[in-house]
Protein backbone atom coordinates (compact mmCIF):
# COMPACT_ATOMS: atom_id res chain seq x y z
CA UNK A 1 0.00 0.00 0.00
CA UNK A 2 1.48 3.29 -0.82
CA UNK A 3 1.45 6.20 1.60
CA UNK A 4 -0.13 9.46 0.79
CA UNK A 5 2.06 11.92 -0.01
CA UNK A 6 1.71 13.83 3.38
CA UNK A 7 1.80 10.87 5.24
CA UNK A 8 5.52 10.52 3.81
CA UNK A 9 6.50 13.76 3.92
CA UNK A 10 5.17 13.65 7.66
CA UNK A 11 7.17 10.42 8.12
CA UNK A 12 10.58 11.81 6.92
CA UNK A 13 10.02 15.09 8.87
CA UNK A 14 9.86 12.71 12.10
CA UNK A 15 12.78 10.66 10.48
CA UNK A 16 14.39 14.23 10.50
CA UNK A 17 13.31 15.38 13.82
CA UNK A 18 15.16 11.74 15.46
CA UNK A 19 18.30 12.49 13.04
CA UNK A 20 18.55 15.60 14.89
CA UNK A 21 18.42 14.55 18.41
CA UNK A 22 20.21 11.88 17.39
CA UNK A 23 23.34 14.25 16.24
CA UNK A 24 22.63 15.86 19.55
CA UNK A 25 23.00 13.38 21.86
CA UNK A 26 26.27 12.71 19.96
CA UNK A 27 27.80 15.79 20.03
CA UNK A 28 26.90 15.98 23.72
CA UNK A 29 28.68 12.27 24.60
CA UNK A 30 32.03 13.84 22.70
CA UNK A 31 31.24 16.71 25.15
CA UNK A 32 31.16 14.96 27.88
CA UNK A 33 34.45 13.02 27.01
CA UNK A 34 36.77 15.76 25.85
CA UNK A 35 34.90 18.19 29.14
CA UNK A 36 33.75 20.60 26.94
CA UNK A 37 30.11 22.17 27.63
CA UNK A 38 27.40 22.20 24.52
CA UNK A 39 28.44 25.52 23.68
CA UNK A 40 31.74 25.53 23.69
CA UNK A 41 31.69 21.96 21.45
CA UNK A 42 29.30 24.12 19.23
CA UNK A 43 31.92 26.98 19.03
CA UNK A 44 34.62 24.57 17.91
CA UNK A 45 32.57 23.00 15.33
CA UNK A 46 31.52 26.43 13.92
CA UNK A 47 36.00 26.63 13.02
CA UNK A 48 36.19 23.03 12.01
CA UNK A 49 36.33 24.96 8.49
CA UNK A 50 38.30 27.18 8.72
CA UNK A 51 38.93 30.72 10.91
CA UNK A 52 36.29 32.96 11.91
CA UNK A 53 35.84 36.46 13.24
CA UNK A 54 34.27 36.54 16.87
CA UNK A 55 31.41 38.48 15.07
CA UNK A 56 30.82 35.70 12.73
CA UNK A 57 30.90 32.73 15.98
CA UNK A 58 28.77 35.45 17.54
CA UNK A 59 25.98 34.82 14.98
CA UNK A 60 26.84 31.17 14.54
CA UNK A 61 26.38 30.43 18.47
CA UNK A 62 23.44 32.90 18.65
CA UNK A 63 25.73 34.92 21.83
CA UNK A 64 26.32 38.39 22.17
CA UNK A 65 29.55 39.69 21.28
CA UNK A 66 30.13 39.94 25.73
CA UNK A 67 29.71 35.74 25.57
CA UNK A 68 31.47 35.16 23.04
CA UNK A 69 34.25 36.59 24.08
CA UNK A 70 33.64 35.28 27.14
CA UNK A 71 33.53 32.02 24.87
CA UNK A 72 36.89 32.27 23.29
CA UNK A 73 38.77 33.42 26.01
CA UNK A 74 37.72 29.83 27.73
CA UNK A 75 38.77 27.63 24.81
CA UNK A 76 42.20 29.65 24.50
CA UNK A 77 43.12 29.08 28.01
CA UNK A 78 42.35 25.27 27.19
CA UNK A 79 44.46 25.48 24.30
CA UNK A 80 41.49 24.95 21.90
CA UNK A 81 41.49 27.90 20.11
CA UNK A 82 43.65 30.66 19.26
CA UNK A 83 43.46 34.22 18.30
CA UNK A 84 45.33 35.20 14.86
CA UNK A 85 45.79 38.12 12.65
CA UNK A 86 43.90 37.69 9.46
CA UNK A 87 46.16 38.04 6.44
CA UNK A 88 44.81 39.52 4.67
CA UNK A 89 43.64 42.70 6.64
CA UNK A 90 46.09 42.82 9.80
CA UNK A 91 43.62 44.86 11.68
CA UNK A 92 40.83 42.02 12.15
CA UNK A 93 41.64 39.46 14.49
CA UNK A 94 40.25 35.62 13.29
CA UNK A 95 39.89 32.51 16.03
CA UNK A 96 40.95 29.14 14.96
CA UNK A 97 41.22 25.88 16.35
CA UNK A 98 44.23 25.12 17.41
CA UNK A 99 46.43 21.45 15.94
CA UNK A 100 45.58 20.24 19.88
CA UNK A 101 42.24 20.96 19.24
CA UNK A 102 41.66 19.33 16.22
CA UNK A 103 43.15 16.34 17.53
CA UNK A 104 41.36 16.00 20.89
CA UNK A 105 37.92 16.59 19.01
CA UNK A 106 37.96 15.17 15.19
CA UNK A 107 38.89 11.18 16.40
CA UNK A 108 35.31 11.45 17.54
CA UNK A 109 34.12 12.37 14.00
CA UNK A 110 36.62 11.29 11.33
CA UNK A 111 35.43 7.75 13.20
CA UNK A 112 31.81 8.95 11.98
CA UNK A 113 32.33 10.12 8.78
CA UNK A 114 34.23 7.31 8.06
CA UNK A 115 31.97 4.64 8.81
CA UNK A 116 28.78 7.25 7.43
CA UNK A 117 30.46 7.72 4.21
CA UNK A 118 29.18 3.70 3.08
CA UNK A 119 25.50 5.24 3.36
CA UNK A 120 26.28 6.84 0.20
CA UNK A 121 27.51 3.83 -2.17
CA UNK A 122 23.97 3.18 -3.21
CA UNK A 123 22.65 7.41 -4.35
CA UNK A 124 23.67 8.11 -7.46
CA UNK A 125 25.34 11.92 -8.01
CA UNK A 126 22.29 13.66 -8.77
CA UNK A 127 20.40 11.98 -5.69
CA UNK A 128 23.67 13.39 -3.69
CA UNK A 129 23.42 17.18 -5.29
CA UNK A 130 19.23 16.84 -4.71
CA UNK A 131 19.96 15.79 -1.19
CA UNK A 132 22.61 18.53 -1.12
CA UNK A 133 19.61 21.12 -2.58
CA UNK A 134 17.22 20.21 0.06
CA UNK A 135 19.43 20.19 2.67
CA UNK A 136 20.84 23.85 2.12
CA UNK A 137 17.16 24.95 1.22
CA UNK A 138 16.16 23.67 4.92
CA UNK A 139 19.19 25.02 6.94
CA UNK A 140 18.67 28.64 5.39
CA UNK A 141 14.92 28.12 6.21
CA UNK A 142 15.72 27.37 10.08
CA UNK A 143 17.97 30.07 9.88
CA UNK A 144 15.59 32.87 8.86
CA UNK A 145 13.29 31.68 11.45
CA UNK A 146 16.20 31.91 13.77
CA UNK A 147 17.19 35.30 12.93
CA UNK A 148 13.44 35.80 13.36
CA UNK A 149 12.97 34.61 16.83
CA UNK A 150 15.92 36.47 17.54
CA UNK A 151 14.44 39.93 16.37
CA UNK A 152 11.26 39.35 17.82
CA UNK A 153 12.78 38.84 21.09
CA UNK A 154 10.14 37.39 23.65
CA UNK A 155 7.18 38.19 21.47
CA UNK A 156 8.30 35.19 19.49
CA UNK A 157 7.61 33.16 22.51
CA UNK A 158 4.07 31.15 21.63
CA UNK A 159 1.56 32.30 24.72
CA UNK A 160 -0.41 29.61 26.47
CA UNK A 161 -3.01 27.82 24.71
CA UNK A 162 -1.60 28.25 21.17
CA UNK A 163 -1.04 25.20 18.93
CA UNK A 164 1.37 23.01 20.18
CA UNK A 165 3.36 19.86 19.77
CA UNK A 166 0.83 16.80 21.17
CA UNK A 167 2.87 13.70 23.01
CA UNK A 168 3.25 12.53 19.62
CA UNK A 169 5.16 15.35 18.16
CA UNK A 170 2.18 16.36 15.95
CA UNK A 171 0.20 19.61 15.86
CA UNK A 172 -2.06 19.49 18.76
CA UNK A 173 -5.35 22.06 19.00
CA UNK A 174 -5.45 23.83 22.23
CA UNK A 175 -8.91 22.96 24.36
CA UNK A 176 -9.80 26.88 23.90
CA UNK A 177 -10.28 25.91 20.25
CA UNK A 178 -12.65 22.94 20.55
Amino acid sequence: MRKSRQALIAATGYALQAYQRSTQAFDDAVGRAIGLNPTDLRCLDWLADGPKTAGELSAGTGLSSAATTTLIDRLERKGLVQRVRDSGDRRKVLVEMTPDGAARVGPFYSRLVEEGNALFKDITDAELERMRDWLKAARELTDRHRARISAEGPAARPSRGDVGLSDAGRPAQSSRSH
